[in-house]
């Protein structure tokens, strides 16, 4: 067995990309890790096809904490100070409708759902797979059938989610650690309150979480909690994605708790992104509580934006890129936009959190209607074709969207497959309906108010 995004001879060509990012001078160590015989071409997937020879595998791990001793990584530990640095709130209602948080969760299984089979293959591969089956631009859940054999070999179905998210054997909606997070928030928040802390975070991932459910950051922190490194220094030790979109799929409950209350659930995301995060990492599910927090209140997609801008620093990269992808929603042709798109942020890893966000944006703005809010069938698509991380984007772009239409709505064609029923392995969840989600989110709604 040989386990993705933990191997040394993996992290460290992840570790050398995010010095470059950061500034830091790596390239005597990337030569002598290229002298060695190494590459420098980072794995895709977690892993490299071959593993290292020991030789290198112990070049890789001593490289590793030379690239981690030249490197400053700054932590965020006051969300205050972000706030500072940020937009004012705008203002808003703080009592959301059943219907609208409902349609939160239902939107955010539905655009994971729709992402899952296609996650890990890139924009031309997914135009082609649906050009083949005459469904291109998207419009609905994917299908293998008639699908020419070629490019089903060219470009295969995710493996793990091929037999649970193809039109022809949805039966519910299958597990996904774009849902598994925010159920584990959502019972941390019913166990223990706002006040939770990142240790408490730590023990519920702990207590909860199979290592296997887990990747890119929070696999690194939760080898990191193993070995004894407190959960406060589990996400900036050793951790070459503590920039990558781990954080972002986990924010949108702290949203829809916090209806109309942008900064107080950015408060909540900031000390769970902590346990596996810096910097861009914590701003993306900050962005997202805020965001969610206002979709389930408001009345337009620019209201949710601005709630989100009040979470984050208005400088960050995070921003810019959300920024960016808003802008190019005014773009009318979808290729344009998505040149646009790939040609600025397409030199990061698909599971980064900037080309993601950036994304986030354009597959929002580029569904607005005429009444302010996305199509919500429309948005879910486009952030699915732009390609990179797939489930998680369209899993985020389906719960503001959701969340601003409401489950009354949502097209039947997108939610029915659903089922009202998650398969999980996250104890005590297993089998349970959105509709009892939902419910026990306004539950604490009204118990935070």
């Amino acid at each position: 067995m040989r386990l993705t995004w933990v191997q040394p001879e993996d992290l460290l060509l992840h570790a050398f990309v995010q010095a470059m990012d950061e500034g830091t001078d790596v390239d005597d160590l990337r030569e002598e890790w290229l002298a060695a015989g190494g590459t420098l071409d980072a794995p895709v997937s977690g892993a490299a096809p071959t593993p290292a020879s020991a030789a290198n595998r112990a070049l890789a791990r001593r490289l590793l904490v030379e690239v981690e001793a030249r490197g400053v990584v700054r932590v965020e530990s006051d969300p205050e100070e972000i706030f500072e640095r940020a937009a004012e709130p705008p203002p808003l209602p703080t009592s959301a409708s059943d219907d609208r948080i409902l349609g939160a969760w239902l939107g955010r299984a539905a655009g994971c759902l729709l992402g899952k089979p296609v996650e890990k293959i890139p924009r031309e591969g997914i135009r082609a797979i649906l050009e083949d089956l005459g469904e291109w631009p998207l419009t609905r859940y994917f299908t293998e059938v008639g699908l020419d054999p070629a490019i089903a070999r060219r470009h295969p179905w995710n493996r793990r989610s091929r037999p649970t998210s193809l039109r022809e054997n949805i039966a519910g909606m299958p597990e996904d650690d774009d849902l598994n997070y925010p159920l584990l928030n959502l019972a941390l928040l019913e166990t223990l309150g706002q006040d939770f802390t990142v240790d408490d975070v730590a023990t519920a991932w702990l207590a909860n979480l199979p290592a296997g459910r887990v990747f890119t950051a929070e696999r690194v922190a939760y080898r990191n909690l193993l070995q004894g490194i407190e959960p406060a220094r589990a996400g900036s030790t050793d951790n070459p994605f503590r920039e990558w979109i781990g954080a972002l799929i986990r924010g949108d409950v702290f949203g829809w708790t916090h209806p109309g209350r942008p900064q107080d659930a950015a408060m909540l995301a900031f000390t769970d992104a902590r346990l596996s995060h810096v910097r861009e990492g914590i701003y993306g599910e900050m962005w997202v509580a805020g965001a969610c927090a206002a979709a389930v209140v408001a009345d337009d997609l620019e209201t949710v934006l601005a709630a989100g801008a009040s979470c984050v620093p208005a400088d960050s990269a995070l921003l810019r890129a959300i920024e960016f992808g808003v802008e190019l929603g005014a773009v009318p042709d979808r290729d344009d936009a998505l040149d646009a798109l790939h040609d600025v942020y397409g030199r990061h890893h698909w599971v980064h959190v900037l080309n993601n966000a950036a994304t986030i944006g354009w597959a929002l703005a580029s569904a607005v209607g005429p009444d302010g809010r996305p199509d919500f069938g429309a948005a879910i698509a486009n952030a699915v074709m732009a390609g990179w991380d797939t489930d998680s984007a369209g899993a985020t772009v389906g719960s503001i969207a959701g969340g601003l239409a409401g489950a009354a709505a949502l097209p039947r064609a997108w939610v029915e497959p659903l089922r009202d029923r998650y398969a999980t392995s996250l104890p005590g969840f297993d089998g349970v309906s959105f509709t009892e989600l939902a419910a026990r989110t306004q539950t604490l709604a009204r118990r935070f108010a």
